[in-house]
């Protein structure tokens, strides 16, 4: 009698701990409704801006840029300063 009852007892905790694993798992959720037409740009949100043409004076300071091998903040500072000057170049060669 004490072999059936430890039993019983064995397969009632065995099924408490299936009975906890099965509840634990959530359903998939469902799949979200396309309203929107299919995306072909996979540019990031910041690129979605109207974006300017490149200046030819943009174009070479980032190559000079590159060529220097700058990064981050160091190639920020670069290209800016050196399109301000290609900018005055510009204006000055406009002007006359």
């Amino acid at each position: 009698m004490t072999k059936i009852s430890s039993l019983i007892t064995a397969t009632a905790i065995a099924s408490l701990f299936l009975v906890g694993a099965v509840s634990a798992q959530t359903a998939a959720p469902a799949p979200a409704a396309k309203t929107e037409a299919p995306k072909t740009d996979a540019k990031a949100p910041a690129a979605k801006k109207a974006e300017k043409p490149r200046t030819p004076g943009s174009l070479e300071c980032s190559k000079q840029a590159d060529e220097k091998g700058l990064k981050g903040k160091e190639r920020k500072k670069f290209r800016s300063a050196c399109k301000k000057e290609a900018a005055d170049k510009e204006k000055a060669a406009g002007a006359k």
